[in-house]
């Protein structure tokens, strides 16, 4: 076999040393450098790149997206969850203090009613609350939360800013026992506000009035003010009462008058317990007759 023109095979064919390769390549690489940053040649291939490369960066980063996403999302959904039950707290809270200014704005609506009543009525009163209803259920009593230690005595009127709502009727150290106008064993001396016409104003119970004794042609109708007319000595003369919703003259030889009472008799809280009212000296005693002095002489 003839060895003439027999090449060896390319994997022991030498080329350039590697140190000479390498500064080749550097070179290359430095100049392609320096060109295209003074003449920016290579700026559309950079862009064209970039649009051909830019579906392979977004498939790359999507699973490392969709575990950042996720974790934002339930980290967010926590945090909204944590909000959204703090709120309610605050709402919850909110609405009871809402509903407790409310009480105490009513609350001080009728005290300052209360405070009016007091300066048009120039009496000792002292203010007093409604505990309870008393327990009699064929009565219609309740208990306040003041007694004889601080003033109260058997007899005295009740008001609330409207009006008389009862008389107090029995008297314990701190506490007392008011009747209130629509019991039937109470009755209150009243007269009509728009002439003066006067009567007796009695409980018919289940909040109703009635004004008895008065005969039929007396000047009453519906819409009149009853007030207090002070002729007991007990209640102060001109205290609101009632109101009269109906007459009937022709039942008897009296009118049937009833009326609504203008207080919150079976809804006040607050009230005023109204000192006593001095009744007037006694009228004078007549002198004897000039016959009898003469007989004495």
């Amino acid at each position: 076999m003839s060895l003439v023109g027999h090449k060896p095979p390319p994997i022991f064919r030498r080329g350039p040393a590697p140190l000479v390769r390498l500064l080749l390549f550097v070179s290359v690489c430095l100049a392609m450098l320096v060109s295209d940053l003074r003449f920016r040649y290579l700026e559309v291939f950079r862009h064209a790149l970039s649009v051909v490369t830019y579906p392979l960066q977004m498939a790359a980063a999507t699973p490392a997206d969709f575990v950042r996403n996720a974790s934002v999302y339930f980290a967010t959904l926590v945090e909204v969850q944590r909000d959204n039950a703090e709120l309610r707290r605050q709402q919850l809270g909110a609405g009871e203090r809402l509903l407790r200014f409310d009480l105490l704005e009513q609350e001080n609506a009728h005290l300052r009613g209360l405070l009016e009543m007091s300066q048009r009525v120039q009496t000792r009163s002292v203010a007093a609350d409604i505990l309870y209803n008393a327990p009699d259920p064929f009565a219609r009593k309740v208990i306040l939360d003041r007694g004889a230690q601080q003033g109260i005595e058997p007899g005295l009127a009740v008001v609330d800013a409207s009006g008389v709502i009862g008389q107090v009727t029995r008297v314990f150290p701190v506490q007392s026992e008011v009747t209130l106008l629509t019991d039937r064993n109470q009755a209150i001396p009243v007269q009509v506000e728009r002439n003066g016409l006067r009567g007796v104003l009695f409980g018919a119970g289940q909040g109703r009035l009635e004004v008895r004794f008065v005969i039929g042609s007396a000047d009453i109708q519906p819409g009149d003010r009853l007030v207090t007319s002070g002729l007991d000595g007990v209640f102060v003369p001109g205290l609101p009462v009632a109101e009269v919703v109906s007459v009937d003259r022709d039942a008897d030889a009296f009118a049937t008058i009833v009326c609504k009472p203008l207080a919150g008799v079976e809804r006040s809280v607050q009230v005023l317990v109204i000192g006593r009212v001095q009744l007037p000296p006694p009228p004078p005693k007549a002198d004897p007759p000039a016959e009898k002095k003469a007989r004495g002489r």
